[in-house]
Protein backbone atom coordinates (compact mmCIF):
# COMPACT_ATOMS: atom_id res chain seq x y z
CA UNK A 1 0.00 0.00 0.00
CA UNK A 2 0.95 3.82 -0.51
CA UNK A 3 -0.74 6.87 -0.28
CA UNK A 4 -0.31 10.04 -2.75
CA UNK A 5 1.54 12.94 -0.76
CA UNK A 6 -0.66 15.80 -2.40
CA UNK A 7 -4.54 14.66 -1.85
CA UNK A 8 -3.14 14.60 2.06
CA UNK A 9 -1.72 18.04 2.08
CA UNK A 10 -2.70 19.87 5.04
CA UNK A 11 -1.35 16.98 7.29
CA UNK A 12 2.49 17.31 7.93
CA UNK A 13 4.87 14.84 6.10
CA UNK A 14 6.15 13.25 8.99
CA UNK A 15 2.42 12.87 10.66
CA UNK A 16 1.34 11.24 7.05
CA UNK A 17 4.40 8.45 7.62
CA UNK A 18 3.23 8.11 11.35
CA UNK A 19 -0.47 6.86 9.82
CA UNK A 20 1.33 4.79 6.98
CA UNK A 21 2.90 2.70 9.92
CA UNK A 22 -0.29 2.61 12.07
CA UNK A 23 -1.94 1.21 8.98
CA UNK A 24 0.69 -0.84 7.30
CA UNK A 25 1.28 1.44 4.27
CA UNK A 26 4.27 1.13 3.43
CA UNK A 27 4.65 3.65 0.98
CA UNK A 28 4.25 7.78 0.13
CA UNK A 29 3.97 8.43 -3.57
CA UNK A 30 4.65 11.65 -5.67
CA UNK A 31 7.34 13.05 -3.56
CA UNK A 32 10.85 15.12 -3.91
CA UNK A 33 13.74 13.37 -3.70
CA UNK A 34 14.56 15.15 -0.40
CA UNK A 35 10.91 14.17 0.70
CA UNK A 36 11.93 10.53 -0.05
CA UNK A 37 14.70 10.60 2.16
CA UNK A 38 12.40 12.72 5.26
CA UNK A 39 10.18 9.53 5.51
CA UNK A 40 13.26 6.74 5.83
CA UNK A 41 13.43 7.22 9.35
CA UNK A 42 9.76 5.53 9.28
CA UNK A 43 10.66 2.62 7.43
CA UNK A 44 8.61 4.11 4.12
CA UNK A 45 9.79 4.34 0.66
CA UNK A 46 8.72 6.68 -2.22
CA UNK A 47 7.42 4.43 -4.94
CA UNK A 48 7.04 7.32 -7.57
CA UNK A 49 8.74 10.83 -7.38
CA UNK A 50 6.88 13.91 -8.31
CA UNK A 51 7.99 15.84 -11.46
CA UNK A 52 10.71 18.33 -11.78
CA UNK A 53 9.77 21.66 -12.82
CA UNK A 54 11.13 24.86 -14.44
CA UNK A 55 10.65 28.32 -13.77
CA UNK A 56 8.00 28.24 -16.86
CA UNK A 57 5.89 24.98 -15.88
CA UNK A 58 7.96 23.40 -18.13
CA UNK A 59 7.88 19.31 -16.70
CA UNK A 60 4.78 19.50 -15.38
CA UNK A 61 1.24 17.67 -16.61
CA UNK A 62 0.60 20.18 -19.39
CA UNK A 63 3.88 21.28 -20.36
CA UNK A 64 5.89 18.03 -20.99
CA UNK A 65 7.29 15.62 -23.69
CA UNK A 66 5.57 15.72 -26.65
CA UNK A 67 6.76 19.08 -27.97
CA UNK A 68 10.30 19.03 -29.96
CA UNK A 69 10.65 22.20 -28.44
CA UNK A 70 10.51 20.85 -24.87
CA UNK A 71 12.76 18.21 -25.08
CA UNK A 72 16.12 19.49 -24.49
CA UNK A 73 15.25 21.73 -21.68
CA UNK A 74 13.44 18.73 -19.94
CA UNK A 75 16.46 16.49 -20.96
CA UNK A 76 18.51 18.87 -18.45
CA UNK A 77 15.55 18.48 -15.67
CA UNK A 78 15.82 15.12 -15.15
CA UNK A 79 20.00 14.93 -15.80
CA UNK A 80 19.77 16.42 -12.18
CA UNK A 81 16.33 14.82 -11.00
CA UNK A 82 16.75 11.01 -11.56
CA UNK A 83 20.71 10.68 -10.11
CA UNK A 84 19.24 12.57 -7.16
CA UNK A 85 15.74 10.30 -6.97
CA UNK A 86 17.86 7.06 -7.64
CA UNK A 87 20.04 7.96 -4.50
CA UNK A 88 17.02 8.66 -2.12
CA UNK A 89 15.90 5.08 -3.51
CA UNK A 90 12.82 5.69 -5.78
CA UNK A 91 12.62 3.35 -8.18
CA UNK A 92 10.17 5.31 -10.77
CA UNK A 93 10.29 8.39 -11.87
CA UNK A 94 6.93 10.48 -13.15
CA UNK A 95 6.69 11.55 -16.88
CA UNK A 96 4.07 13.42 -18.78
CA UNK A 97 3.01 13.26 -21.89
CA UNK A 98 1.97 17.36 -21.92
CA UNK A 99 -1.21 18.86 -23.43
CA UNK A 100 -2.16 18.35 -27.60
CA UNK A 101 -2.87 22.02 -28.09
CA UNK A 102 -3.54 20.64 -31.50
CA UNK A 103 -1.13 18.14 -32.16
CA UNK A 104 -2.32 15.18 -33.62
CA UNK A 105 -2.02 11.87 -31.50
CA UNK A 106 0.42 10.30 -33.86
CA UNK A 107 3.10 12.95 -33.80
CA UNK A 108 2.41 13.70 -29.86
CA UNK A 109 3.34 9.62 -29.30
CA UNK A 110 6.61 10.37 -31.85
CA UNK A 111 7.45 13.44 -30.37
CA UNK A 112 7.03 11.93 -26.62
CA UNK A 113 9.21 9.02 -28.06
CA UNK A 114 11.55 10.83 -29.38
CA UNK A 115 11.70 13.20 -26.43
CA UNK A 116 11.94 9.99 -23.76
CA UNK A 117 14.55 8.22 -25.19
CA UNK A 118 17.57 10.04 -23.89
CA UNK A 119 15.58 10.12 -20.31
CA UNK A 120 15.69 6.38 -20.63
CA UNK A 121 19.08 5.97 -21.45
CA UNK A 122 19.09 7.86 -18.02
CA UNK A 123 17.05 5.70 -16.17
CA UNK A 124 18.89 2.68 -17.02
CA UNK A 125 22.17 4.01 -15.85
CA UNK A 126 20.60 4.84 -12.33
CA UNK A 127 18.81 1.96 -12.34
CA UNK A 128 15.10 3.61 -11.80
CA UNK A 129 12.02 3.38 -14.61
CA UNK A 130 10.31 5.86 -15.86
CA UNK A 131 6.05 5.75 -16.01
CA UNK A 132 3.88 8.08 -17.82
CA UNK A 133 0.65 8.36 -15.89
CA UNK A 134 -2.61 8.08 -17.61
CA UNK A 135 -4.77 11.33 -17.18
CA UNK A 136 -8.20 11.90 -18.44
CA UNK A 137 -8.83 14.77 -20.54
CA UNK A 138 -12.69 14.43 -19.84
CA UNK A 139 -13.15 16.06 -16.23
CA UNK A 140 -9.60 17.14 -14.88
CA UNK A 141 -7.19 17.89 -17.16
CA UNK A 142 -8.62 18.91 -20.34
CA UNK A 143 -6.48 18.15 -23.60
CA UNK A 144 -3.86 15.97 -22.14
CA UNK A 145 -2.48 13.97 -24.33
CA UNK A 146 -1.73 10.24 -22.54
CA UNK A 147 -5.56 10.38 -22.20
CA UNK A 148 -6.25 6.57 -23.19
CA UNK A 149 -4.64 3.33 -22.26
CA UNK A 150 -4.41 2.33 -25.81
CA UNK A 151 -2.09 5.41 -26.86
CA UNK A 152 -0.12 4.87 -23.79
CA UNK A 153 0.69 1.13 -24.72
CA UNK A 154 1.78 2.06 -28.22
CA UNK A 155 4.31 4.46 -27.01
CA UNK A 156 5.62 1.74 -24.89
CA UNK A 157 5.42 -0.52 -27.53
CA UNK A 158 7.40 1.99 -29.90
CA UNK A 159 9.73 3.01 -26.99
CA UNK A 160 10.63 -1.00 -26.61
CA UNK A 161 12.03 -0.44 -22.87
CA UNK A 162 11.82 -2.31 -19.66
CA UNK A 163 12.80 1.06 -18.18
CA UNK A 164 9.40 2.42 -19.22
CA UNK A 165 5.85 1.51 -18.17
CA UNK A 166 2.48 3.13 -17.65
CA UNK A 167 0.70 4.65 -14.34
CA UNK A 168 -2.25 3.43 -14.49
CA UNK A 169 -4.61 5.34 -12.87
CA UNK A 170 -8.33 3.54 -11.69
CA UNK A 171 -10.05 6.81 -11.20
CA UNK A 172 -8.93 8.57 -14.67
CA UNK A 173 -8.84 5.30 -16.50
CA UNK A 174 -13.02 4.74 -15.27
CA UNK A 175 -13.64 8.40 -16.62
CA UNK A 176 -11.97 7.95 -19.95
CA UNK A 177 -12.97 4.33 -21.25
CA UNK A 178 -14.50 2.29 -18.34
CA UNK A 179 -13.57 -1.60 -18.52
CA UNK A 180 -11.28 -1.43 -15.49
CA UNK A 181 -10.29 -5.01 -14.72
CA UNK A 182 -10.76 -6.40 -18.56
CA UNK A 183 -7.52 -3.40 -19.07
CA UNK A 184 -5.66 -4.61 -16.32
CA UNK A 185 -6.09 -8.42 -17.31
CA UNK A 186 -4.86 -8.02 -20.59
CA UNK A 187 -2.54 -5.17 -20.73
CA UNK A 188 -1.18 -5.67 -16.98
CA UNK A 189 2.29 -5.90 -18.33
CA UNK A 190 2.46 -2.31 -19.41
CA UNK A 191 1.38 -0.95 -15.75
CA UNK A 192 4.33 -0.46 -13.45
CA UNK A 193 2.46 1.32 -10.82
CA UNK A 194 -1.58 2.05 -10.08
CA UNK A 195 -3.53 4.69 -8.37
CA UNK A 196 -6.71 4.69 -6.82
CA UNK A 197 -10.28 6.93 -6.27
CA UNK A 198 -13.88 7.18 -5.97
CA UNK A 199 -15.30 7.68 -9.27
CA UNK A 200 -17.39 10.19 -9.94
CA UNK A 201 -15.75 13.04 -7.85
CA UNK A 202 -11.91 11.41 -7.00
CA UNK A 203 -13.35 11.01 -3.36
CA UNK A 204 -13.41 8.10 -0.77
CA UNK A 205 -13.73 4.75 -2.07
CA UNK A 206 -16.84 4.10 -0.39
CA UNK A 207 -20.48 3.37 -1.86
CA UNK A 208 -21.30 6.43 -2.90
CA UNK A 209 -19.20 5.89 -6.17
CA UNK A 210 -19.09 3.16 -9.04
CA UNK A 211 -16.07 0.68 -9.06
CA UNK A 212 -16.22 -1.80 -6.68
CA UNK A 213 -12.48 -1.77 -5.29
CA UNK A 214 -12.11 -5.25 -3.60
CA UNK A 215 -12.81 -6.90 -7.20
CA UNK A 216 -10.28 -4.48 -8.39
CA UNK A 217 -7.39 -5.01 -6.59
CA UNK A 218 -8.19 -8.90 -6.25
CA UNK A 219 -7.55 -8.60 -10.23
CA UNK A 220 -4.69 -6.59 -10.02
CA UNK A 221 -2.88 -9.53 -7.36
CA UNK A 222 -3.94 -12.37 -9.93
CA UNK A 223 -1.49 -10.88 -12.53
CA UNK A 224 1.41 -11.66 -10.02
CA UNK A 225 1.73 -8.18 -10.00
CA UNK A 226 4.10 -7.13 -6.74
CA UNK A 227 4.30 -3.49 -6.73
CA UNK A 228 2.60 -0.32 -5.13
CA UNK A 229 -1.38 0.24 -5.26
CA UNK A 230 -1.83 3.91 -4.21
CA UNK A 231 -4.81 6.01 -2.58
CA UNK A 232 -4.65 9.47 -4.31
CA UNK A 233 -8.35 10.55 -3.78
CA UNK A 234 -9.07 13.56 -2.30
CA UNK A 235 -10.89 13.27 1.38
CA UNK A 236 -14.10 14.88 2.31
CA UNK A 237 -14.77 13.10 5.46
CA UNK A 238 -13.87 15.63 8.42
CA UNK A 239 -11.55 12.81 10.05
CA UNK A 240 -8.84 12.27 6.93
CA UNK A 241 -7.16 9.69 8.69
CA UNK A 242 -9.70 7.65 8.90
CA UNK A 243 -10.85 7.84 5.34
CA UNK A 244 -7.64 7.05 4.44
CA UNK A 245 -8.29 4.01 6.98
CA UNK A 246 -11.26 3.33 5.32
CA UNK A 247 -9.53 3.06 1.73
CA UNK A 248 -6.94 0.70 2.91
CA UNK A 249 -9.31 -2.18 4.00
CA UNK A 250 -11.11 -2.01 0.87
CA UNK A 251 -8.02 -2.25 -1.00
CA UNK A 252 -6.23 -5.38 1.64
Amino acid sequence: HSVCRWCFGETPLLQLADWCCELGIHGIDLLTPEEANEIKGHGLVCPVSTFPQDENGLGCIEKAFNKVEHHAPLLKLYQKWIPAAAEAGIPNIIVFSGNRDGLDDTTGLDNCARGLEPIIELAEKHEVRLVMELLNSKVDHPDYECDFSKWGIELRKKLASSRFGLLYDIYHMQVMEGDVIATIKQHHDHFFHYHTAGVPGRNELDESQELYYPAIIKAIRDTGYEGFVAQEFVPTWDDHKAALTDAIKRCS
